[in-house]
């Protein structure tokens, strides 16, 4: 049985995607995940968020969301070069932004770019991300020195190296990208495990009134690390069981 922290596993040289049917299935997932993505603009060192709203294969064009912070929009203005990235289940994906035009999705603005003929893929997760289904969802606790109270969620996905959340409500002004919370809490089938996290995005859904919280593991203690190692174990077996 194979094992998902082996190093065979483990991060892959970048490759270079050039086939437009596998561009497309890429920049596919990260619509469909609503992967955050971060613009830059060359040589300035500000860098925004936005999502894709739209890619479409047929007439080769893609949409992308309005940039936060939004006085970015004037380096589209300006026609200046730029660089987009994403990270979607551990993969890395990038690629050299096209000049855009401002427009409209249903009813929302957004900016509108042709389909990159280049993207870099770049696996760089070493270990099994086990998704949870909705008859075991985990209960988590988030709380640190600069978020009190505790925000109280639950466990969406887990791999040796981090975790994916869910909150209800908007988080987003209570929580800060690259923010180290000393105590995430997550209350697994033998026991409470207890360990620090950073925060490496987060995303609200207005639609639904969820807040979707992505966290990496933060200077774990060897108990803490196989507890997680045990409980990923556990979820891989199950889901290849499921799949006999």
């Amino acid at each position: 049985m194979s094992n998902p922290f082996n190093p065979e596993n483990g991060p892959q040289p970048p490759r270079i995607l050039k086939a437009p049917l596998e561009i497309f299935a890429n920049l596919r997932q990260l619509l469909q995940h609503h992967d955050p993505l971060v613009i830059t603009f060359s040589e300035r060192s500000q860098r925004f968020q936005s999502y894709l709203i739209e890619v479409d294969r047929e007439r080769g064009i893609l949409a992308l969301d309005e940039l936060v912070p939004n006085d970015g929009e004037r380096f589209f203005n300006n026609g200046e070069s730029f660089k987009i990235e994403a990270f979607h289940d551990g993969v890395r994906i990038a690629w050299e932004g096209q000049q855009t035009q401002i427009g409209e999705f249903e009813g929302h603005r957004c900016y509108w770019s042709v389909l990159p003929t280049e993207v870099v893929y770049h696996q760089r997760r070493n270990a099994f991300r086990a998704p949870l289904k909705m008859t075991q969802m985990i209960n988590i606790e988030l709380a640190g020195a600069k978020l009190n109270p505790a925000l109280k969620g639950q466990l969406l996905d887990i791999s040796a190296t981090g975790c994916k959340l869910r909150f209800q409500g908007n988080m987003s002004s209570q929580l800060q990208a690259g923010q180290v919370y000393e105590r995430f809490t997550a209350h697994l089938p033998f026991g409470a495990m207890t360990t620090s996290v950073e925060l490496r995005h987060a995303q609200y859904e207005e639609k639904l009134d969820l807040s979707f919280i992505g966290v990496r593991f933060h200077n774990m203690s060897g108990l803490e690390q196989r507890q997680i190692e045990r409980f990923v174990y556990q979820l891989q077996r199950e889901s290849r069981r499921d799949e006999i």
